[in-house]
């Protein structure tokens, strides 16, 4: 670093402007109202930047405001400071200086990219979370926890499976049960598999109808599927009585899903049981239609795997957020589907091998069509009728895609979000160590290894041993050194200088 200004004429002013030694802070005399400051040049992979030093003095715990973090890239052969750091980022790093802590990423510097400099360059977690603002991030709410030491545990090793190998663990089995629930589901609709008597079939006597009933107790997919029931419904209750907010628990929409995903099996167990006792009188109490979606909703429980899965929840935040372009979407799928129902109808209504009869009829094509999915089941068959589906296909990927992008946009934005979330997770009522502060021993010591480091690396300007810079490490070394070396240690960081009738303060 260069120092301007240095009174001219001073027997020590050639200290004050030596080359190649970083001069930092200093105070000078002001003859004739005139500001004097010194400039520091920073090189960023090859781009050199100019500014001056109170500049960056207006925020000293940062990595370029503080003099003891940023000594340790200086360069004494060009007297400047180098980062091997992404140069298109240092603009808007160099201009939170300037302007007194606006900071704004570039519009051609990514965000992760931006924001690992911002953290290199140590701006604080106070400018972190405002720039995360401005671009749109949202201060992650804390996790409460219970107060009560056990619950908290119980709580932790069931909803976070993060926070330890048994929560984990746990969480595994969980995924594992309601992969075999499902399974279940699926293969007991096979025909192998599927047990007629099980539908209700009934057979007509003469004297009148006889209900055959299957005892689904003794069924093997039964009494599997009892077993996830018993993993689910312990695993809610744990959780209730662990949770921390009875109400908020309530809420939340994953544990209403539990609940839904369990109902249906009770429903269908006290159906079972209430034909067991009334098949005597031939009577049913449940029809199968509703009895089938009863079972039906079974299904909501793959809905589970997202509790454990940061992709599913990432998916819903997504749809969540873009309700509204998926909403104009629907919009305008339906008002091409009324406009190309109509102009298909009309357009092949004198054809006798027409397949539209009605405009109602031609919605189900027109809506395969604008979707590109094309069945082939109802097509066109004059010119005017296929002049109107290509103008369909056309329409339809032009409404499907204009939503996309904001959709994409709301995916990245949580995806980007949950991945820097995983690593700054906060939880109410967890206790850290606490940081001990060195002592002033120990930085009196540090601050001598500093100055033995910084003499050794000039000695090739001033011919000194570095063997004999070991000898003269003490405080008192440090300050002769610092005076031949012009300010070449941090250890004598607040000593002042008078030469000439100008005050010179190192701060490096």
């Amino acid at each position: 670093m260069t120092v301007v200004g240095v009174k001219a004429g001073s027997d020590d002013a050639a200290v004050a402007v030596q080359g190649g030694y970083p001069q930092e802070r200093y105070e000078l005399a002001r003859p004739g109202g005139h500001d004097f400051c010194e400039r520091v040049v920073i090189n960023v992979s090859g781009l050199r930047f100019e500014t001056q030093l109170r500049t960056l003095a207006q925020f000293p715990d940062t990595l370029l405001g503080d003099p003891q973090k940023r000594m340790r890239y200086f360069d004494p052969l060009r007297n400047e400071y180098f980062f091997d750091r992404n140069r298109p980022s240092f603009d808007a790093i160099l201009y939170y200086y300037q302007s007194g802590g606006r900071l704004r990423r570039p519009v051609s510097v990514p965000y992760d990219i931006f924001t690992e400099e911002v953290r290199f360059y140590d701006l604080g977690e106070e400018t972190m979370l405002r720039y995360r603002e401005d671009e749109g991030y949202v201060k992650e709410p804390e996790k409460p926890l219970p107060e009560n030491e056990f619950q908290r545990q119980v709580w932790l090793l069931f909803e976070y499976p993060e926070s330890s190998s048994p929560a984990r663990a746990i969480a595994i089995v969980s995924v594992l049960v309601i992969l075999i629930s499902i399974i279940i589901f699926c293969l007991e609709t096979l025909p192998e598999f599927r047990d007629d008597a099980d539908l209700y079939k009934v057979s007509y006597y003469t004297n009148g109808t006889h209900y055959f009933y299957h005892n689904v107790f003794a069924d093997p997919f039964f009494i599997m599927e009892t077993i996830c029931i018993i993993w689910f419904s312990f695993e809610l209750m744990v959780r209730f009585c662990a949770c921390p907010s009875k109400v908020e628990f309530g809420k939340n929409l994953m544990n209403i899903i539990d609940i839904v995903a369990i109902v249906p099996y009770f429903i269908t167990l006290g159906t079972e049981m209430a034909e067991q006792t009334g098949s005597a009188n031939g009577q049913q109490t449940m029809s199968l239609a509703i009895l089938r979606v009863i079972r039906l909703v079974r299904v909501f429980r793959i809905f589970k795997l997202s509790r454990h899965s940061k992709g599913l929840q990432i998916l819903g935040h997504t749809l969540h957020a873009s309700m509204r372009e998926l909403g104009l979407l629907i919009f305008f799928l339906f008002i091409g589907v009324i406009l190309f129902s109509s102009a298909v109808f009309f357009a092949e209504v004198d054809s006798k091998k027409t397949e539209f009869q009605s405009i109602p009829d031609a919605f189900w094509w027109s809506l395969v069509t604008m979707t590109t999915v094309g069945y082939g089941d109802m097509s066109p068959k004059t010119v005017g009728g296929k002049i109107v589906g290509s103008l369909c296909a056309i329409a339809g990927v032009l409404t499907v895609s204009l939503p996309v992008p904001v959709i994409v946009s709301n995916f990245n934005y949580f995806y980007q979000r949950e991945t820097e979330g995983e690593d700054q997770t906060v939880y109410s009522h967890v206790h850290s160590t606490p940081f001990h502060e060195a002592t002033h021993a120990d930085n009196a010591e540090a601050n001598s290894e500093l100055c033995r480091r910084s003499i050794c690396s000039f000695s090739s300007f001033e011919k000194i041993d570095c063997k004999e810079a070991d000898e003269h490490a003490d405080e008192d070394s440090c300050v002769e050194g610092e005076l031949k070396l012009s300010n070449c240690n941090v250890a004598t960081a607040q000593q002042h200088k008078h030469v000439g009738g100008s005050r010179i303060e190192t701060d490096v």
